[in-house]
């Protein structure tokens, strides 16, 4: 992980060649705001970052980020509540996306019930946030097992349809997806290949975006 001196080194960079030609763009977003049309939900690993995935300017995705990409259902109280409120009765996005990544480790907390060979954190936080995965887990280690490469992809992606299918569960969402007037979607990020996945809600299936 960089040292604060090295993040100080990328700030310098950034004042000197990034700002300068995003200047007019950070001018428009002090003086009329934010209106990102798309919220993206997703892992808080530190290789997952949806603005350079998609390389998109400021402003334009209102981001949440947390272990796993997991949105408990509505009424639990958690912090991805409010930010799903935010963006969706003020900021008025027009999709929400639920952004998956292969090698996840909240995933793998869940499949496992452990981290690379260590059991889950002795504060009980990964414990107690991955474990609204428990029906998901079970399903995928009926079908998998719990140790193979296959098994946690299997969570990874169910996973992303699981905080969909809470998303559903927001009273307002659904009206406005109901409506037409908001969209939910869900993608894959596969770290090996550095390609995305979309799901597809036909079929339910994951397909390859190139």
């Amino acid at each position: 992980m960089p040292e604060y001196a090295e993040l100080l080194q990328g700030y310098r960079r950034f004042r000197e060649d990034s700002f300068p030609a995003l200047k007019d763009k950070y001018a428009d977003l002090v003086s009329n705001g934010q209106h990102p049309k798309l919220m993206v939900i997703s892992c808080s690993d530190s290789r997952v970052e949806p603005a350079r995935i998609f390389d998109v300017d400021p402003g334009e995705l209102f981001v949440v980020r947390n272990v796993a990409a997991l949105v408990p259902p509505f009424g639990a109280g958690h912090s991805v509540a409010s930010a799903v409120e935010f963006a969706v009765q003020f900021l008025e996005v027009k999709q929400i996306l639920v952004m998956g990544h292969g090698q996840c480790g909240g995933c793998k907390a869940s499949l496992t019930r452990g981290f690379a060979g260590k059991p889950l954190g002795q504060g009980g936080a990964v414990d107690a946030w991955t474990a609204q995965l428990g029906a998901v887990r079970d399903g995928v280690i009926a079908e998998h097992g719990s140790e193979s490469e296959e098994a946690l992809r299997a969570m990874e992606m169910a996973a992303v349809k699981h905080s969909i299918a809470n998303l559903r569960s927001f009273p307002w969402v659904t009206e406005k997806v109901q409506s037409g007037a908001l969209k939910l979607r869900g993608a894959f990020f596969s770290l090996s290949e550095g390609a995305l996945y979309s799901l597809d809600e036909a079929s339910g299936e994951f397909v390859s975006e190139g």
